[in-house]
């Protein structure tokens, strides 16, 4: 591992680079010392970077040599020669231009003047105006080396208005220190903000200013350490109202727009549901809109799935914000009782050599807390990335005292009614986390056959996938029955053999037993209807305590259940030799054993699916274990009932079948216990009475149970349920937690205070948004347990979005090299950076390779920086009502390109509104429009018809193709293409006004960030009144654009046709730059008049030199290439005189002959006798289609 030697002074910004830059590494992170290098190094100064350790290694000594190598390593050193030549520039203008002027303005005795630095600074601005970044279109060390050189002046010497003069600069310097690599070194940047007054100060008058500066600086840093205080939010304003006067860099960049805007929302409070209000209790006419985070687990790190959610969710809150709504979203974050313990288990090993029990519950919680505080809020910078905006002052820790308490009041009252109680079933069992699991921790692991798996606790792999037949002999007799199963160990468990009740082979053996060969036990031979008699031999062993259908089976028929396994996975209750076994160990002794005796019969490979468990890679067991059980009949039925009164809404309602059959067909009770020490510990009391007139109880026995919010309350119930003096009472606590699901389960409410607190205001909530996959671990227990503890349902609707695939629809899986951080996409990442994140997982060698190939497969030259914007839209573009998506990345690309789009139309359009553009107070028609006005308004009002109606129906596909065409396809490929003379007029830049700010707030709950970007860039119609962010703006509705003209668009959609064709043409010609004339045959009067309406439209857009409509009976001159627009319209584009005839007519008969013999071979497929039978009617329709087109005429009019 490599070591960093660094100064520990903030201000030492050579220290401060290499620090930097080593946060851009791919690889670890070196380890940082804050010390002198030893002697023994040789090493010059700080920053030395020693590589390896002992006599062999490597020392890099100094900025320059330690920084490139570090930046290096993580690809930021420029992507080629070119690149790299220009960082190695910029490294020498910081050192020898920057470094020295920065230092001597903020420590005058070195003798320097502010001119002199704002002269240098200058150069770097002339620079930074055409880019966002000095070299390539990412941070590089360039950027880097200059930031950190210009680090001192920022906090101490350039005031506002010389920032004001040097726009580049600050707004570059703003992205820089604004990226998560930056603020994990500098933290949040304290920048210069005392105004100038009076007139300009002297040399020596600013040489002691500085000085006092200087020494007031290092007073404020002392207390501010002291108190620990954040950044005052005015200097964040500050800072932006610099990033918005800076004009627009020239493309765009998403790490530039998405560096400041979060930290300046969240600081205004413009997520907060108080928000330009007096008071949240007041009624708002709007309404309130209310939904609450699926919890993520705490130890969790953002996936594709998590993207997903927040861009919906987010998308959703922004557009109920926007409608003036009162509008929350709380946060929160779920304790992840098992993933949390495991994680602490392992460091706790892997750093202190101890295990939980070595260090004791207590003190290992208050490891798990320790933990929790220093790592557990990553997912909240995560989701803070994705741009979600949560009001953060209301997140609630599941494990926080607030909702730990009504964890304990709903347990107890549930108790208390009888619907939680205590039985011994059996359970998802994994022995090495000794716990319980619930079904979503167990993964289904589909085998095609024998595979060896790795198993936790065993050297060698263990053997799956295959079919044990063996046979157990009839008391009394020679026969035998031939069984067979997939677990061979677990015969040591079985009592009886099973056959069905019809099958003719077996009828003789009613009333019969089968022997057991390792152990004197005779196990009857029962007849039940669960039996496939098709299936092998239709004989099936049966042990009860092993095997979910066993189980039932044995309540049936009243058998003995034996466990053969304990907690640990060792055998119990069997015969040696296999007593105290490892169960995979007894697997290979006990086949060994049968074929000892003559039983075994075959094995042979077999399909099958093996559960393992998710935390610990164990196979899971099927366990007879006492727990605690929530009995779900009722409130199941409850819970269906609320769908199908219409109370509770599920959409798409393709679910609904899923959630009935769920909530009507309950067949087993919920179990709620786990044995772990990290989470809410079971608030039950196992009672022992002192007293000869009260018989001892049993552990599974509910009656001995007592539960109570103290150990006192607990004593009390129980000296009155067995009517003795409190005295009597002894109490044991259930060592047990709850299951991390039973919190989750009442997270709707008890992150509002129940049951202390008034819940009227956001409870029930609007809606719940999330995976279908959850429809039941937590949807369906949240709607039954609010409807149990509040009697009212937790939220109105259920949108459930769909399962994030990769590109060829496979699930996301670790050993394919398929999961995606999404934050990878936003920044973009290298194959290398891919590769490196599997080398950090816990995959074997096999899978990283077999990962790494597909890696390599899907993203030969890694992935490329999409931003957050592109990401966003690309989910809920992707986000039909179905049930999965397949993510391209390159899609996502796409939707960086429409941001490019989206930014360079904004900036075009800005210089034709010009500088003193003012627009008009309300958006409204002036009745001067132009055609093209009326259009484009007519587009735009369809456009907000549709995306509200997508909001309301959840439909983001009709949202983000409407908002997408318009943008794209009307407003910037007509409208602002078409340059008419009257493009100046006043009308028309109040109507590309309008079109600009109500299409980026049509896009703001999509993409918060471009939009929120431009949006600034834009004039107010009313400056004093209007909203400071697009964000708590209005979102355009119908009832205020309501200009949209069907006629318009009808003749508009004609229009266009014909451009089209024009353009068509010409690409066939080759006119790229010469016009032409254009002669349009219309088929009666009407359409003339039209297209004479509308020809300075089609003039400017086909780049034709004249357009002239002619009747149908008016001759067209010769000379014209000839294409139907429609069948209203021919087009006739004069050629003669522009290309050269007889070469052309040549192309056109070569192109003529071979579509003949296209379509001759086409007809003489169709021909065959079996062309009906063979090929899919789909295709026919469009073999049809081609013979019976208009290909063939349209050539022979060409000619």
């Amino acid at each position: 591992m490599a070591t960093l030697y660094v100064s520990p002074h903030p201000d030492d910004f050579r220290s401060v680079l290499a620090l930097i830059a080593a946060e851009f590494g791919l690889s670890s992170r070196p380890k940082i010392v804050t010390e002198d290098p030893p002697a023994s190094l040789n090493a010059r100064s700080r920053p030395t970077l020693v590589l390896g350790t002992g006599e062999g290694c490597s020392v890099l000594s100094g900025t320059s040599a330690v920084s490139w190598y570090l930046a290096f390593q993580g690809k930021r050193a420029g992507i080629d020669l070119k690149q790299q030549s220009q960082v190695w520039q910029w490294l020498s203008f910081a050192d020898n231009e920057l470094i020295p002027v920065s230092c001597a303005v903020v420590f005058p005795l070195m003798g320097s003047s502010h001119a002199e630095l704002m002269r240098v600074l200058k150069v770097l601005d002339q620079a930074l105006e055409p880019r966002t970044f000095l070299v390539g279109e990412s941070i590089t060390l360039a950027d880097m080396a200059v930031a950190t050189a210009v680090l001192l002046p920022f906090k101490y010497a350039l005031e506002p208005s010389n920032r004001e003069a040097l726009t580049n600069v600050t707004r570059w310097f703003t992205t820089c220190i604004n990226q998560p690599q930056f603020m994990k070194v500098l933290g949040i940047m304290h920048i210069l903000m005392f105004l100038p007054a009076g007139p300009p100060k002297t040399e020596a008058q600013l040489r002691k200013e500085a000085k006092k500066k200087e020494k007031m600086e290092k007073f404020q840093q002392k207390k501010e350490m002291e108190a620990k205080k954040k950044t005052q939010p005015v200097k964040e304003v500050s800072i932006l109202n610099f990033y918005v006067v800076s004009p627009l860099p020239d493309s765009y960049s998403p790490q530039y727009v998405e560096a400041a805007w979060y930290s300046w929302w969240e600081k205004q409070g413009f997520f907060k549901p108080e928000y330009g209000r007096k008071s949240i209790s007041e009624p708002n006419p709007r309404g309130i809109f209310m939904m609450c985070i699926p919890p993520p687990n705490v130890t969790g790190s953002l996936h594709l799935g998590h993207a997903l959610t927040n861009a919906i969710q987010d998308s959703l809150t922004r557009w109920h914000r926007m409608r003036g709504e009162t509008s929350l979203w709380n946060p929160g974050c779920d304790h992840a009782g098992i993933a949390t313990q495991v994680v602490v288990e392992k460091k706790l090993m892997r750093e202190r050599g101890m295990s939980r029990h070595e260090l004791g519950r207590e003190n290992f919680i208050q490891e798990v807390w320790k933990w929790k505080n220093e790592k557990g809020d990553r997912i909240y910078h995560q989701l803070k990335k994705l741009g979600s905006s949560l009001d953060w002052d209301r997140a609630c820790f599941t494990m926080d005292p607030k909702l730990s308490y009504a964890v304990q009041e709903a347990f107890i009252r549930m108790h208390d009614e009888g619907v939680i109680y205590r039985s011994k079933r059996l359970v998802n069992w994994s022995c090495t986390l000794n716990s319980a699991i619930s079904d979503i921790e167990v993964d289904k692991k589909e085998l095609t056959g024998r595979t060896l798996l790795p198993v936790p606790g065993y050297k060698d792999k263990v053997e799956f996938g295959v079919l044990v037949s063996f046979a157990y002999k009839v008391d009394g007799s020679d026969e035998e029955v031939i069984v067979a199963t997939t677990r061979i160990e677990t015969m040591l468990g079985d009592t009886a053999v099973a056959v069905h009740p019809a099958d003719p082979r077996y009828q003789h053996l009613k009333g019969k037993t089968v022997l057991h060969p390792f152990c004197d036990r005779k196990m009857p031979v029962v007849f039940d209807d669960f039996v496939d008699m098709n299936f092998g031999t239709g004989a099936v062993k049966i042990t009860p305590a092993h095997d979910h259908n066993d189980y039932e089976v044995g309540e049936r028929h009243n058998l003995t259940f034996i466990n053969i396994l304990d907690e640990n996975g060792l055998l119990v209750n069997v015969p040696p030799p296999f007593l105290g076994m490892k169960r995979f160990e007894a697997r290979k002794s006990v086949l060994q054993a049968l074929k000892d005796r003559g039983l075994f019969k075959e094995i042979k490979d077999n399909p099958m699916v093996v559960p393992v468990c998710s935390r610990s890679k164990d196979i899971v067991e099927p366990l007879l274990k006492p727990q605690w059980y929530v009995n779900c009949t009722d409130m199941g039925k409850q819970a269906a009932d609320a769908v199908r009164d219409g109370s509770l809404k599920i959409i798409p309602d393709h679910h609904l079948k899923t959630w009935f059959n769920w909530m009507d067909n309950i067949r087993w009770d919920w179990c709620i216990s786990r044995q772990l020490w990290w989470g809410h510990r079971i608030p039950a009391y196992f009672v022992t009475v002192s007293d000869p007139s009260v018989k001892p109880g049993e552990d599974m026995d509910g009656h001995y149970w007592v539960s109570g919010r103290s150990e006192e309350e607990a004593r009390e119930k129980a000296a009155e349920r067995f009517n003795v003096s409190v005295d009597k009472i002894t109490l044991r606590q259930d060592e047990d937690v709850l299951d991390t699901w039973f919190s989750s389960g009442i997270f709707p409410f008890s992150i509002f205070g129940w049951p202390n607190e008034d819940l009227n205001v956001f409870y029930p909530g609007t809606l719940l948004e999330t995976g279908h996959d959850i429809l039941f671990f937590w949807v369906a227990r949240m709607v039954m347990m609010g409807l149990k503890l509040t009697g009212k349902l937790p939220f109105k609707e259920v949108y459930l979005h769909a399962v994030v695939r990769d590109a060829h629809g496979r699930k996301m899986s670790k050993s394919l090299g398929n999961v995606i951080d999404p934050l990878d996409v936003i920044t973009g990442i290298s194959l290398e950076g891919l590769h490196a994140q599997l080398m950090d997982g816990n995959l074997d060698p096999l899978e990283a390779e077999k990962a790494k190939q597909g890696q390599k497969s899907d993203y030969p030259n890694g992935i490329p920086e999409c931003g957050t914007d592109a990401l966003r839209f690309a989910l809920c573009a992707y986000t039909s009502q179905g049930r999965d998506i397949n993510l391209d990345v390159n899609r996502i690309l796409g939707y960086r390109h429409f941001c490019n789009k989206l930014w360079n139309a904004v900036k075009f359009a800005m210089k034709t509104l010009g500088d003193n553009f003012v627009p008009s107070e309300k958006a409204q028609l002036s009745g001067e429009e132009s055609v093209s006005d009326r259009w484009i308004l007519s587009r735009l009002s369809a456009a907000v018809g549709l995306c509200d109606a997508g909001f309301k129906a959840y439909d983001f596909p009709g949202i983000t193709t409407a908002v997408y065409n318009f943008w794209l396809y009307e407003l910037c490929d007509v409208y602002l293409e078409d340059g008419t003379s009257q493009r100046q007029a006043l009308v028309c830049r109040q109507t590309l006004y309008t079109c600009l700010e109500v299409g980026l707030r049509l896009l703001s709950p999509l993409m918060p960030f471009v939009t929120e970007e431009l949006y600034q860039r834009l004039p107010r119609r009313q400056p004093q009144r209007d909203p400071p962010s697009i964000c708590v703006t209005s979102y355009p509705d119908t009832e205020e654009f309501c200009w949209h003209s069907e006629e318009v668009d009808r003749d508009m959609e004609f229009i266009m046709s014909v451009v089209k064709t024009i353009r068509s043409l010409r690409a066939d010609y080759n006119l790229t730059k010469t016009r032409a004339d254009c002669y349009l045959q219309c088929i009666d009067s009407a359409t003339a008049s039209l297209v004479q309406k509308y020809s300075l439209q089609i003039q400017t857009l086909s780049y034709s030199q004249a357009v002239i409509p002619l009747i149908a009976n008016q001759p067209v001159p010769e000379g014209c290439a000839v294409a139907i627009a429609s069948d209203r319209c021919t087009v006739n584009l004069m050629l003669k005189g522009l290309i050269d005839v007889e070469k052309e007519v040549a192309k056109l008969m070569t192109k003529k002959g071979d579509l003949e013999k296209q379509m001759e071979k086409l007809r003489e497929n169709m021909a065959k006798s079996d062309y009906k039978e063979k090929v899919p009617v789909k295709v026919q329709e469009q073999d049809a289609e081609k013979v019976g087109g208009d290909k063939l005429t349209e050539w022979f009019l060409r000619l």
